[in-house]
């Protein structure tokens, strides 16, 4: 039975404002692929072999005018640099600004779209888009996603380019491309694709906005090429809802203390442990922590630091996490503000509690290396009862969109999450 991935989704991120780019926003299984590969040669534990990933294909775009940069050579183009995330003024109060969006009402999120009357053509359609495309990104801002539904023009890769250029956008860099490039579906048309393979038809992809370290997409395109046939619903929710609902003493906490993920473990070093202990066993952990940690920086622009666990009950791991954020941004355009946490997806209790639902994930590229979680800025754990809370909030704001070929989701990054059902 055809489930979830087979649902072939391509992606692309843009922005309108002054001279727009987009970039290809790779997720941190790029680097872990690359990190597990230098590791591994460097532990020499044996037959271990880089696992395949599947990347999400996502583009972004600056707010501003960046300056070109040449691409690697695969993609054989003059693309934009990445841009840096806007993360807008300090709060100074952001339970006094909670207070002042739950006196409002509720902004409405979504707006569907079918082909206007007189677009029967492809051309039509492209013409429509490009007329109406000052409206269009207006919607998006105001409602958060606009949602196409049943557009001729979408249904194939050139098609979706077509889409996405009416609207302003155009590729640019893929801001991890010293790693390596995302393979695209059709390198004429910059289209990426994401998750599509049966052995990812249990994952749930937790809610979560587009970022990577320090830079993130304005905006996000998705489209669907093939239909599943059970579950594989795009998911939408409405980060100024969430934003509004989160318990206030726990929005205080999390937003003066901040938050940080854990991007990877690495638990391919207990031979550390059968070593002599003292300066000996000392030394060869420090010298192998140095070097992993100068491996994974020398190709990121954002610091991220490596540690020892202490878990007695597995081999000695090294935990890489990610610069401290706040986990609520002014929206660049409208200065709201908005929920940019990506907990629902990140958080090692949460991703167990939907094993319990759908059961683990065994897809291409799973591996221990690929462990992701949630802290405080400061490295403090957050109570099983405070990620229970995030976890029913988020879940509260899901909208389920079943998605057919022709249909597509432009999104607002900054204050609109996604992710996918099984």
């Amino acid at each position: 039975k055809t489930r979830a991935l087979s649902t072939r989704w391509l992606f692309s991120f843009g922005s309108w404002l002054g001279k727009t780019r987009i970039f290809f926003v790779p997720s941190f299984d790029r680097l872990q692929t690359m990190f597990f590969a230098f590791v591994v040669s460097l532990a020499t534990v044996g037959a271990l072999t880089t696992p395949p990933t599947r990347m999400a294909p996502l583009r972004a775009a600056t707010l501003e005018a960046p300056p070109v940069t040449k691409a690697p050579a695969s993609e054989a183009a003059m693309l934009a640099e990445c841009p840096l995330t806007q993360w807008g003024d300090r709060l100074d109060n952001v339970v006094a600004e909670q207070a002042k969006v739950r006196s409002e009402a509720a902004a409405p999120f979504m707006f569907e779209l079918a082909p206007p009357e007189g677009t029967g053509k492809i051309s039509e359609q492209e013409a429509w888009l490009s007329a109406n495309a000052d409206e269009l990104r207006g919607k998006m801002s105001s409602h958060g996603a606009v949602i196409f539904r049943g557009w001729d023009l979408l249904k194939t890769p050139e098609g979706f380019r077509s889409a996405y250029e009416a609207l302003g956008l155009s590729p640019c860099l893929d801001p991890l491309h010293a790693v390596s490039a995302r393979p695209m579906v059709d390198k004429k048309s910059a289209v990426y694709e994401a998750v599509n393979g049966e052995s990812r038809a249990n994952f749930f992809i937790g809610m979560h906005n587009e970022f990577v370290g320090t830079r993130s997409p304005r905006a996000a395109m998705f489209v669907c090429f093939k239909a599943a046939d059970v579950g594989g619903e795009f998911l939408l929710a409405d980060g100024r809802a969430i934003f509004r609902d989160v318990d206030p003493a726990l929005l205080a906490k999390l937003y003066e203390k901040q938050i940080r993920y854990s991007v990877m473990e690495l638990p391919f070093f207990g031979f550390v442990d059968k070593l002599p202990e003292g300066p000996l066993q000392a030394g060869v952990a420090e010298v192998l922590r140095g070097l992993a940690s100068f491996a994974v920086n020398s190709k990121v622009d954002f610091d991220v630091s490596l540690s020892w666990l202490d878990r007695p009950t597995d081999d000695k791991t090294l935990q890489a996490r990610a610069p401290a954020q706040p986990p609520v941004v002014r929206h660049p355009l409208t200065g709201v503000p908005t929920w940019f946490c990506n907990v629902h997806s990140h958080s090692a209790r949460l991703r167990k509690k939907r094993e319990t639902l759908y059961g683990e994930d065994k897809g291409a590229g799973v591996s221990r290396i690929n462990k992701s979680d949630m802290f405080f800025g400061d490295d403090d754990t957050l109570t099983p009862a405070d990620l229970d809370h995030l976890d029913d909030i988020t879940n509260k704001h899901i909208t389920y969109v079943k998605m057919n070929p022709g249909d597509a989701v432009l999104l607002d990054n900054y204050q609109t999450m996604h992710g996918r059902n099984v």
